[in-house]
């Protein structure tokens, strides 16, 4: 424990079914290992549905009968899970002694807000995007619908319930203060981070990845384009499956590594309509242990996230990779990547497919150039987005926090 600071007793609310390996998943996962490497004690509360995560304190919700899956992104469903979450943490709350409360996103923030006010627990307010931004994002809200407006007040009431609140990018911090009328005391940038000693790629030799990639069944020559994270219409999915014939035209030996859930047959379906089954291949559900030796194989990655609020987080994993990354152009693609990033017109297919191919084209014809940008790339990542920052902010935050509360 860091000179100062005290050991705390910390009740993390998850709302979702933690642990499934990509998005806010590992944002949470990677800052409760951070505080446990403190010295701090943590406890999370979840909904039932959710993988294991090893030696981690997990309380979860009863079990709704009519809904066995995990949810993923918005669902009506969710309203009973987080009615359940609430319960199990009023319990906790009850029966155990914490310090505080670290709530993640919208609905954890609600969870907290009321539990902490009835049991006198001050909040940490752990944001990665827009309530009501995701919805519609997830295709389950519109702006001109009746419930768009009562909603945004939600949002905005949530907001201004943290004794802190943090969001991962500088771009939603600035939308936390302005739109949604957060404090500005109160509002810091906590950003997504990655630990460059896991995601490192000289622990995989050329005999290992060759022996994956047969083990894949991908092509053993030819460029690796990898894509890592969920797959959906506002991840950018279909829009990088419509790029990939326009790749091919150019680039006949490319294929494409997709790494991810859900719909698994849906987009294999699609890419065999678009003429391309034989270019693309999709793994399922990654495991997150098993991420950097897969994202090793690539040539390329790509994140072609539509959304403009919420996170990015797989680029941190790329970059600490080295691998060369094109990216729709949104806030936190040029926040994370720099100068270092290729950018695409957000939306546009064919335009993702032009900055594609001209990576692909830099891997046959510069090398050396290319092998320069891995090693920044790599270099960024480690200097920015450790998780060493990220740690001492939060000891500071709990810090202030317990002093005003």
């Amino acid at each position: 424990m860091p000179t100062g600071y005290r050991t705390l007793r910390i009740l993390v609310v998850a709302p979702t079914s933690f642990f499934s390996d990509t998005g806010c998943h590992v944002r949470i996962l990677e800052e409760v290992r951070i505080l446990e490497r403190l010295g701090h004690h943590v406890e999370i509360a979840t909904y039932r549905n959710g993988g294991p995560a090893n030696q981690l304190r997990i309380h979860r919700t009863l079990p709704i009968p009519w809904r066995r899956g995990w949810e993923v992104g918005s669902s009506r469903h969710k309203v009973a899970f987080d009615l359940l979450l609430g319960l199990t943490v009023l319990r906790l709350l009850a029966t155990r002694r914490f310090d505080l409360i670290h709530a993640h996103l919208h609905e954890g923030g609600l969870i907290g807000a009321i539990a902490g006010r009835l049991f006198h627990k001050p909040m940490l307010l752990d944001l990665q995007g827009s309530l009501t931004e995701e919805m519609i994002d997830h295709g389950f809200l519109s702006r001109d619908s009746r419930f768009f407006r009562p909603l945004l007040a939600l949002e905005k009431w949530i907001v201004g319930q943290g004794d802190r609140v943090v969001a991962s990018t500088a771009h939603f911090s600035r939308l936390c203060v302005e739109r949604y009328g957060c404090p500005p005391e109160r509002m810091e940038q906590l950003g997504d981070f990655v630990d460059t000693d896991v995601f490192q790629p000289e622990q995989f030799p050329p005999t290992d990845r060759h022996t994956l990639r047969r083990t894949l069944d991908l092509p053993s020559a030819g460029a690796l384009i990898v894509y890592l994270g969920l797959l959906a219409p506002y991840q950018g999915t279909d829009l990088l499956l419509e790029a990939m014939p326009r790749i091919l035209d150019r680039e006949p030996d490319a294929h494409l590594l997709l790494m991810g859930y859900p719909f698994v047959d849906r987009y294999r379906d699609k890419a065999k309509s678009l003429g391309i089954g034989q270019a693309v291949t999709l793994t399922g559900r990654m495991p997150y242990a098993d991420v950097p030796r897969h994202l090793a194989l690539g040539d390329v990655a790509v994140a072609p996230k539509v959304s403009k609020t919420e996170g990015l987080g797989k680029l941190l994993n790329y970059m600490a990779m080295g691998l060369p990354t094109v990216a729709f152009d949104v806030p936190v693609a040029r926040e994370y990547l720099g100068d270092l990033g290729l950018y695409a017109e957000t939306g546009n297919a064919a335009n993702l497919a032009e900055c594609i191919c001209r990576l692909l084209e830099r891997h046959r014809c510069d090398p050396d150039g290319l092998r320069e940008l891995r090693c920044q790339l790599r270099e960024r990542a480690r200097e920015r987005f450790g998780w060493q920052p990220v740690g001492q902010a939060l000891n500071r935050l709990y810090a202030e926090i317990l002093g005003s509360a």
